[in-house]
Formats: C-alpha cells, structure tokens, sequence
C-alpha cells in the first residue's frame, strides 16, 4: 500500500493527519494521525502501526497480527 491510499483510509474514517514526514533512513514515510497513533509506511508498501491509536488505524488498513501494533 502506499503513503496516499493509506492516508485517505484512516482520514475517511474521520482521523486526521497531524504530521508527515520521511522516516530516518528514507525508505518510506511516518505518519502521526489525532488518535494517537504512528504509522510507518515503506516504499516497498510495508506498514507497521504503533502507538495508542494503532489498534484502530491497523483495523482500518486490514493489518491483523500487524507485529508493530502495540
């Protein structure tokens, strides 16, 4: 999946975007949403959700046993 589809998923679901920004070795981007949650999104389409709103922004993105989830 990429950074866009990713983002109009969670934000349909009535979740904003409050920071977006390249990752530390460039490979993908990290997304800050209003919830809590953080989600990494690789070039190669690998996502991985953290934070208190994972749970649900994971939901959203159909990522069961997504192990970045917390």
């Amino acid at each position: 999946m990429d950074v866009e589809k990713a983002i109009a998923l969670v934000t349909a679901a009535g979740i904003g975007v409050t920071d977006r920004r390249r990752n530390e070795e460039d490979s993908g981007w990290w997304l800050c949403f209003a919830n809590g949650a953080e989600l990494e999104v690789k070039d190669n389409g690998e996502l991985a959700a953290s934070g208190k709103g994972a749970d649900d922004v994971a939901k959203l993105l159909d990522l069961p046993g997504n192990p970045g989830v917390s």
